[in-house]
């Protein structure tokens, strides 16, 4: 008890030596808050999505394969299905029709594909939410397409995808099988690519080995590798921002140490009458690790709770362009909070630790001088 009371006694003056200098202690840890805010936001925002793109190819099949000429991605036959159907270990293959189109009307890319179970005629088709906003278009509009041979063909939209699937339905345009191989003037018996359902998830390496070995001129992708793909984009996209904010970080770093490390007169002379009072050296020390505590504690939940709100709630609106990429058809959506203890223990120990400690050592050195000296001088 008498140790927690010691405790609470020194927190106690320390922070009444705070507030008579609350106005260079409040520009420290504003500017100390936007460090922890930048930093804070960049990984939060980085980890959510990488979560994103996890659960949205949670459900994707293990493998989706492509056939390559001259190491460029080619249409692929679908009696490839059958060949790979009876390799051991897959359990479904089915062929997918899908493409890129350009439209230099609004000069944005949309996403062609055929569903399994288009549950509409030839001449409709469903669109995303974002096709429909920059489209400027409704259900029941009709939408013109330029086919491979120049011609024009008109599409009915009859539905729009509902928003809340606009992460991964923004640019999509989905129609039937004939529409899209008249389109494109695509013959029968070719598809776009194959996916591979494999029903024991220890053996994708090894399906996958034997597809190649069976059909050289394809290029298995495995689900895992997309998820690695997605990770090493939004990690390097991170570490953009990190580096245009890593001349505003050493600014403060400097700004920190000076502060930390060179004590005021003023400072000077609290010490020297704490020690001429009867404090000891450790005592001083002690205060002055709680008043670093407070100051680095303060700003960083003060930059923590402010970067939860600015990537959670405004979907980080100041870097979303950078981490996101950029589109004319830009998805609409606010990102589930995912929020890593790993991350936020490392944020604590790499803007908390180093300021604290940074307090100690001019501190300890003030506190062994003489009082009688350090008052004088």
């Amino acid at each position: 008890m008498a140790w927690i009371e010691k405790q609470r006694n020194v927190i106690d003056f320390t922070l009444s030596s705070l507030l008579r200098r609350k106005g260079k202690n409040a520009a420290l840890i504003a500017v100390y808050t936007v460090v922890v805010f930048v930093l804070a936001s960049v990984v939060l925002f980085t980890h959510a999505l990488k979560k994103e793109a996890a659960i949205v190819l949670r459900d994707a099949p293990e493998i989706v394969l492509q056939r390559l000429v001259a190491g460029r991605h080619d249409l692929m036959p679908a009696s490839y299905a059958a060949a790979v159907k009876k390799i051991t270990g897959v359990s479904a293959v089915e062929g997918r029709l899908w493409g890129y189109y350009y439209d230099p009307l609004f000069k944005a890319n949309y996403t062609l594909l055929v569903p399994d179970d288009f549950r509409h005629g030839e001449g409709d088709i469903v669109i995303g939410e974002g096709v429909s906003r920059t489209g400027v278009t409704a259900e029941g509009n009709i939408m013109p397409f330029f086919g491979s041979d120049g011609k024009l063909t008109s599409f009915r939209v009859k539905e729009i995808l509902p928003a809340e699937s606009e992460l991964i339905s923004s640019d999509l345009i989905m129609m039937s099988e004939a529409d899209f191989r008249r389109l494109f003037n695509l013959p029968k018996g070719q598809v776009t690519d194959l996916t591979v359902r494999v029903g024991n998830p220890q053996e994708v390496l090894t399906v996958a080995g034997k597809i190649r070995k069976q059909l050289p001129d394809t290029r298995p992708i495995v689900r895992d590798e997309i998820v690695r793909t997605y990770d090493a984009i939004f990690a390097w996209r991170s570490g953009i921002l990190l580096v245009i904010f890593s001349g505003a970080l050493l600014a403060f770093a400097i700004f920190a140490w000076d502060k930390a490390s060179g004590l005021s007169a003023e400072e000077k002379r609290e010490i020297g009458i704490l020690k001429a009072t009867g404090w000891e050296t450790s005592d001083v020390i002690l205060m002055k690790f709680w008043e670093g505590m407070a100051i680095s504690c303060t700003a960083f939940s003060a930059g923590l709770i402010l970067a939860y709100i600015h990537v959670f709630f405004s979907s980080a609106a100041l870097f979303e362009p950078v981490l996101k990429g950029w589109a004319v058809l830009y998805p609409k959506f606010r990102i589930v909070p995912f929020i890593s203890f790993y991350q936020v223990v490392t944020l604590f120990f790499l803007t908390v630790i180093p300021y604290t400690t940074a307090t100690i050592i001019p501190s300890w050195r003030a506190a062994t001088v003489d009082p009688d000296a350090v008052m004088r001088s």
